[in-house]
């Protein structure tokens, strides 16, 4: 068989480059669901990852200094990483503004929020021209291109107008507009043929699935043939798959750090700073999308309609900083924390402050503990793609203890309805008697959901996904790409071959 490399293209590396103030560079980790769920499938398979640096081609590092920060960044992370620069004025129109001020809030149901500035459409062909020639400098034909998410849309278009022949699948994490809304875009046309430029289309639902080819066959009047979760979408020169493949977790590998000694003792300091009581948890990255001031005043709420909750339950609410500089942004922070000190004025006694607010990005083995010690999540967005914070609570909730109380508008929803407690985050009342529900609930029923939850979780993980998506795009799954191979020296002197990088 015919050797392939994955090769992931996304708006941002995996890694991030920092500036200290000495004025030394530094790498650290991605963060968000993107590098959660593809980091380890690419990781020592080969895999290719080529993405934006972080910086602005103004001030990124140069030369073997620029070298020497990637090969660390491909030791850390298991795969090859290859860079895209963009100028701060590209930064700005592109990604700043017809990414996140045209299409994130259009596909996020909060038209209010675009800002539909024409000049941002040439800078989004712009970038995604200058992605697509980073395809063509780093792959050949052998290899099948997945690219990522709504920044780059228009990829496989631009791969195509350079001459390259590619294998090219598309996968879009957050949701698809229905047509009304896909309407008021200006460069709807534009888009929808874009997409179909690509061989396999993946959304995150069934409803995402069906709003595109209502948009298809309202707007460009294609025939559409298959079933309900894999469709053909015939164009007069070819056909193009779509399909609906909810994205998931690296199951195993939360559940393994649950269990290890260093979890478990940061768990322990958690509750036992904050005893007998129920911890209700939030974590959300700083954006108008996830319902934080929509839940702290539901928990508030619940506080004043169920008095026998307090001085018995806290909300630990994480908000992990996000585009940074945002007009919009911070003023979303100053409410958050407005509403914080609010609820908690109001209802704080000597001994409880019914309110923890943490305003910074946890590790992940801190992360895990909270998830593993705390009694309730309260997984709130107003619209979601997905949502992988719920699934990491279950996979993460080793004592099957939790309560997973999850937004009607999350895409995980549609896989674990039957076992969450689920809620319309505009409807305060009912999200307070939703939290009410979850605190009273016996331990006997508590398990028997999380039970449920994690054994569909586990079935449905991140190879899954991953396998599904290249089945329908390549007729291949991920043992088709192989593991790669390094080289270490051996005692004698020769080189041994490993299946992982050292380190």
């Amino acid at each position: 068989m015919e050797r392939r490399r994955l090769a992931v293209v996304s708006n941002r590396l995996p890694i991030v480059l920092k500036k200290e103030k000495r004025g030394r560079w530094q790498i650290e980790s991605g963060s968000g669901g993107l590098v959660t769920a593809l980091g380890p499938v690419l990781k020592h398979r080969d895999g290719l990852w080529i993405g934006w640096i972080g910086t602005n081609a103004e001030e990124t590092p140069a030369g073997p200094l620029l070298g020497d920060l990637l090969s660390l960044g491909t030791r850390e992370t298991g795969y090859s990483l290859k860079p895209v620069n963009l100028t701060r004025e590209e930064v700005r129109k592109y990604y700043f503004g017809f990414s996140n001020e045209i299409l994130w809030p259009l596909f996020h149901d909060l038209f209010s929020h675009c800002v539909f500035d024409p000049t941002y459409w040439t800078f989004y062909e712009q970038v995604n021209r200058k992605f697509a020639g980073a395809v063509v400098q780093n792959t050949d034909q052998s290899d099948y291109v997945w690219v990522q998410d709504y920044h780059l849309i228009l990829v496989s278009r631009e791969l195509k107008r350079l001459g390259a022949r590619r294998d090219a699948g598309f996968f879009l994490h957050i949701p698809f507009p229905p047509l009304d809304i896909f309407l008021k875009l200006p460069w709807r046309f534009e888009i929808l043929e874009a997409l179909l430029e690509y061989d396999l289309i993946g959304f995150q639902t069934v409803r995402d699935l069906r709003n595109f080819i209502g948009c298809v066959r309202a707007l460009l009047s294609c025939k559409v043939t298959g079933s309900k979760y894999l469709n053909r979408i015939l164009l007069h020169d070819r056909e193009v798959l779509v399909g609906a493949f909810p994205i998931s977790i690296d199951y195993d590998e939360f559940e393994s750090l649950a269990r290890t000694s260093g979890v478990a003792d940061t768990a322990w300091i958690i509750h036992a700073n904050l005893p007998r009581r129920q911890l209700i948890l939030g974590v959300d990255r700083l954006d108008y999308t996830k319902g934080i001031p929509e839940r702290l005043l539901a928990f508030g709420h619940a506080l004043a309609r169920y008095p026998d909750m307090r001085r018995k339950v806290n909300l630990v609410q994480v908000v992990v900083p996000s585009r940074g500089g945002v007009e919009e942004y911070g003023k979303l922070k100053q409410e958050i924390e407005r509403l914080v000190g609010e609820i908690n004025g109001r209802y704080t006694d000597v001994g409880w402050t019914p309110i923890h607010y943490i305003y910074r990005s946890l590790p992940r083995p801190e992360l895990v503990a909270y998830y593993k010690t705390c009694e309730i999540a309260l997984i709130t967005p107003l619209k979601d793609g997905m949502n992988l914070i719920a699934k990491e609570y279950c996979a993460s909730n080793i004592e099957e203890k939790g309560v997973l109380i999850l937004s009607e508008f999350a895409g995980a929803a549609s896989q674990l309805h039957q076992n969450a407690l689920l809620v319309n985050p505009y409807d305060r009342q009912r999200t307070a008697d939703a939290i009410h529900t979850a605190f009273l609930m016996t331990h006997d029923e508590r398990q028997a959901r999380m039970r449920r939850l994690r054994r569909s979780i586990r079935k449905n993980d991140i190879v899954n996904w991953v396998n599904s998506f290249l089945q329908a795009g390549i007729a291949q799954d991920l043992r088709d790409f192989p593991r790669a191979e390094f080289f270490v020296p051996s005692p004698n002197g020769d080189p041994e071959p490993v299946d992982h990088l050292p380190g």
